[in-house]
């Protein structure tokens, strides 16, 4: 990127944009730009140096010799039509993501589900290294406090968002793809079309480089029976080239044997609960080996990783009560939290699931029926928009009436957004665990209900 030019973000507050804005401001580079409200992001970047209007107007993108713009933001937005009439060059947050990369060792991660708690423990391995990364994650990386970082080193480490096909932007070295699953297919359409775009995605990684892919998903093992680069295969099956054994759950932390090539190199310890996380971590293990970092190093990044914001975030824990926040929203993610949350002791869980987009609710809602078994309660709320047009007929109630047809003896229900925090305390029991779960603003009934209950301690 050009520090003689000034960069105009539309979208500035969400935290992929406002990310870029800090990367972009660490190199000092002109930035402005402009979200629909003001947010802490947006007061931060203002005191970083970026010019911030709230509201979006035509008037914002004077003096801009580039704007930049998130995927949330639609074609008929007053800034992205004046920047087209006044000829100035339009970027998606991809490709500018990618333009900062162009001087560094680039290594992405992908794939439908744990993209943010791999991407964030790699980059806390290389920082652990001493390499010092360039790194942009989709969560706050609670070790930095940040979703990016700004460092010295020669790597640069991404989370590719497959969402809307631009992670077809990034040319990496090293590429983790964690899985692939029924997930934006509101953008491609089609599940062969998804296929298709990762197996480019495989093909972009460098001839010297590496891929890691988890080894349990068949659409990945389908994918790489084509693939001529190296690939490397990590997951439990005795096969594969990086696996775990003997893994031991408690609560939320884990430990386990680590094989490579069928040789024990030791057992780790992770502080996160789930066995999907183990296979997150099985990845990061396996990136490390190929990188030459020591087994010693690796081991205390795992140990000392203290996690993602929304990822099984433990916002309230007494005698009495649990509180959990965590940003699963799609069928498969419910299930593998769910599966963590159930290794932890309490009376009853109770699950306040916020659905997220009006298309992935129609499109899955049978599989949203089953996800939930692990429930004691549950507790579904509005659908949480996005960017998205409400669709006929598409209402929560669905996912209500889907559950207790897979589960005849659930306790589910509904109720409304704004009668939710007071739904929950009216029900809450001691040695009770409420777990919010949901990619909207569902966190903000986490924090409501863990504050109140706090109270009661």
């Amino acid at each position: 990127m050009n520090t003689d030019k000034k960069y105009h973000l539309i979208g500035i507050g969400g935290i992929g944009m406002s990310g870029i804005a800090r990367l972009m401001r660490a190199r000092g580079i002109a930035v402005s730009g402009s979200d629909a409200k003001r947010s802490a992001a947006t007061d931060e970047l203002a005191s970083l140096g970026c010019g911030i209007c709230i509201g979006h107007a035509a008037a914002n993108v004077s003096g801009a010799d580039e704007v930049i713009y998130s995927s949330a933001i639609r074609a008929d937005n007053p800034e992205m039509a004046e920047a087209a009439r006044r000829g100035i060059p339009v970027r998606r947050r991809a490709e500018a993501l990618a333009q900062l990369m162009e001087d560094k060792k680039v290594i992405t991660v992908s794939g439908a589900h744990g993209k943010t708690t791999t991407s964030s423990l790699v980059s806390h391995m290389l920082i652990t290294a001493g390499l010092s990364p360039t790194v942009a994650v989709g969560g706050i990386f609670k070790n930095i406090g940040n979703n990016v970082y700004s460092g010295s080193g020669d790597y640069f480490v991404a989370e590719a968002d497959e969402s809307d096909g631009t992670f077809l932007c990034y040319h990496p070295t090293y590429s983790i793809i964690t899985n692939i699953d029924r997930e934006h297919l509101d953008y491609y359409h089609d599940f062969n079309a998804l296929l298709d775009a990762f197996r480019r995605f495989m093909e972009q990684t460098e001839p010297k480089g590496c891929l890691f892919c988890c080894g349990q998903d068949p659409h990945l093992r389908k994918l790489l029976s084509t693939y001529k680069g190296r690939a490397v295969l990590y997951g439990f099956d005795e096969e594969l080239e990086m696996r775990a054994a003997s893994i031991r759950i408690k609560e939320l932390s884990s430990e386990f044997d680590c094989f490579r090539r069928g040789e024990f190199l030791a057992r780790f310890r992770l502080n996160l609960g789930g066995s999907h996380n183990v296979s997150n971590a099985l990845a990061v293990v396996a990136l490390g080996m190929e990188m030459g970092i020591g087994i010693g190093t690796i081991g205390k990044a795992l140990e000392s990783y203290q996690g993602a914001g929304r990822r099984l975030d433990v916002k309230l824990r007494t005698a009495r009560w649990i509180v959990v926040d965590d940003y699963a929203h799609h069928p498969t993610e419910i299930r593998a939290t769910l599966g963590a949350l159930a290794q932890m002791e309490c009376a009853r869980r109770i699950i306040v699931f916020q659905p997220h987009r009006y298309t992935r609710t129609k499109l899955l809602l049978d599989e949203f029926g089953a996800c939930f078994a692990q429930a004691d309660k549950v507790i579904i709320t509005d659908i949480y928009a996005a960017s998205e047009a409400p669709i006929e007929g598409v209402k929560a109630e669905l996912i209500v009436e889907a559950i207790r047809r897979n589960s005849p003896g659930m306790v589910v229900e509904y109720v409304p957004r704004d009668k939710l925090v007071d739904a929950v305390l009216a029900q809450v029991k001691p040695r009770d665990l409420v777990a919010t779960l949901g990619a909207g603003d569902i966190t903000r009934v986490s924090d409501e209900v863990a504050a109140q209950l706090s109270k009661r301690d």
